[in-house]
């Protein structure tokens, strides 16, 4: 009788061992369905441009085309639209003109770059229907004040903004050890003559402009 039970208990075993041995695999779930986008759909390459104007600024973005004044040296990328042979990079000359196809010579220095495009294109209507015209400032080479005598950096220096000449000097590299801080000047030429500006630097370091404000093309001379 006990074989009888053992033999049973063993066929009972085996038979739910394989029982589970055939038994079909779960399927996996399925996935669930992909939500649509919510977000604004990602721009084809040619748009870039335009939603990204940081990757458009010309120069470290610091042209502002409805501000800037063009001066002498600069160099302009005039575009006309269509028009590739009346399009390309322009210096502006130490006279302050360009020369354009068709156009010829005119005044660029002291215009802004919105309102030069607006003169080249009433300009070309005499040639072109309906011309539209884009200057761009390439470089900026006519910002620029120069340092010489006992500086550690003798030289022109990029302008910025509202620069004093303390800041001039000290974007120089500040004076050497032989500078006479108490003979700086500042020559300016007005109308063709040569102006001699004297420039205190122990009341700037104190704070006082002295009324003193450079404009491009100016000399700081350090004895």
């Amino acid at each position: 009788m006990k074989q009888i039970c053992s033999k049973l208990t063993v066929m009972l075993v085996m038979s739910s061992v394989a029982g589970v041995a055939q038994a079909p695999k779960a399927s996996a779930a399925p996935a669930p369905p992909t939500q649509p986008a919510t977000s604004s759909p990602v721009p084809a390459s040619g748009q870039q441009s335009a939603l990204a104007p940081a990757s458009r600024s010309n120069l470290g973005g610091a042209i502002d085309p409805d501000r800037y004044v063009i001066g002498a040296e600069d160099s302009l990328q005039i575009t006309v639209w269509k028009e590739p042979t009346l399009s390309g990079t322009i210096p502006v000359r130490p006279d302050g003109m360009i020369s354009l196809v068709l156009v010829g010579d005119l005044k660029a220095a002291g215009m802004t770059p919105m309102a030069l495009s607006a003169d080249i294109g009433q300009r070309l209507k005499k040639y072109i229907q309906d011309p539209v015209v884009t200057v761009v400032v390439l470089g900026v080479n006519s910002q620029r004040v120069f340092t010489v005598g006992e500086v550690n950096k003798v030289g022109p220096i990029m302008m910025t903004p509202g620069m004093t000449p303390l800041q001039a000097i000290v974007t120089a590299g500040g004076l050497t050890q032989f500078a006479n801080s108490k003979r700086i000047y500042i020559l300016r030429t007005v109308g063709g003559k040569q102006q001699k500006i004297p420039f205190n630097y122990k009341q700037a370091l104190k704070g006082d402009n002295q009324g003193v404000s450079l404009i491009p093309g100016d000399t700081i001379v350090v004895p």
